[in-house]
């Protein structure tokens, strides 16, 4: 039989960006420790509807860790507190009876907030427009063998491509920096013959433009790795640097 928790959440709660917001606190009773936090929102929100109240509005979609769309800070930390995890992953087993936990959303002026928990990420969508892809003319698709690629580079490449651009990176980061995001997609790109044509410009251009969305300088503490829930390694950051010289 699974355990069974009593916990209490401080939420934040905000309508919109023009308005204040603050923390809500909400006690629950009787939760299965094998309910994922998402679940316990779920819960939570059947009963604020049925008590006529505002649910409270976070991010999710896939439940499985591979979308990127779920995301908060949970007792300040990125996604909770188990490691390699993405917030819908994350089950109140980690947890104990009694405990508190402080929900909010990501803090960074690149993800402006839009309700409650819930931030817009399009500057990551308007990051990968500004390059972060291969424009060349291959005509049609070629032979499967015909570009040679090796074990070790192709599982590098595909290292930084398990990037699912959940922002954690950034909302831990002491500058709000989205090196690690950016550095990953480069990495994915530049790593293979594919990505080769454009391959300086490309990586100009997205630092370039991560500055202009706002995102802040790396700060070197390595928070970002410790935070990503695909262990995407802060070493492709050094990397990113010496693409752009």
């Amino acid at each position: 039989m699974s355990r069974l928790l009593s916990l209490t959440l401080l939420i934040w709660r905000q309508e919109s960006s023009d308005q204040s917001g603050a923390f809500h606190r909400y006690q629950l009773e009787g939760l299965s420790a094998d309910l994922s936090l998402l679940e316990v929102l779920d819960q939570l929100n059947e009963q604020l509807i049925t008590q006529s109240e505002r649910p409270v509005h976070f991010d999710h979609d896939c439940r499985e860790g591979i979308c990127g769309s779920c995301g908060f800070l949970v007792n300040g930390q990125a996604h909770g507190p188990q490691a390699a995890t993405t917030l819908c992953q994350l089950y109140l087993r980690q947890f104990s009876d009694g405990d508190t936990l402080t929900l909010e959303p990501w803090r960074a002026n690149a993800f402006p907030l839009i309700q409650d928990l819930v931030v817009d990420r399009a500057s990551f969508d308007r990051l990968i427009a500004a390059g972060g892809f291969c424009s060349v003319n291959t005509g049609q698709a070629p032979d499967g063998n015909a570009l040679l690629i090796g074990k070790d580079q192709a599982a590098s490449a595909f290292e930084t491509a398990t990037c699912i651009g959940c922002g954690a990176c950034v909302a831990s980061c002491r500058n709000a920096s989205a090196s690690l995001f950016v550095a990953a997609k480069l990495a994915h790109l530049g790593q293979l013959p594919q990505g080769q044509p454009d391959r300086q410009n490309r990586a100009k251009t997205l630092q370039e433009r991560m500055s202009a969305e706002g995102f802040g300088s790396c700060s070197s503490n390595l928070e970002c790795e410790a935070v990503c829930p695909k262990q995407i390694s802060a070493d492709w950051i050094s990397w990113m640097h010496r693409e752009a010289r």
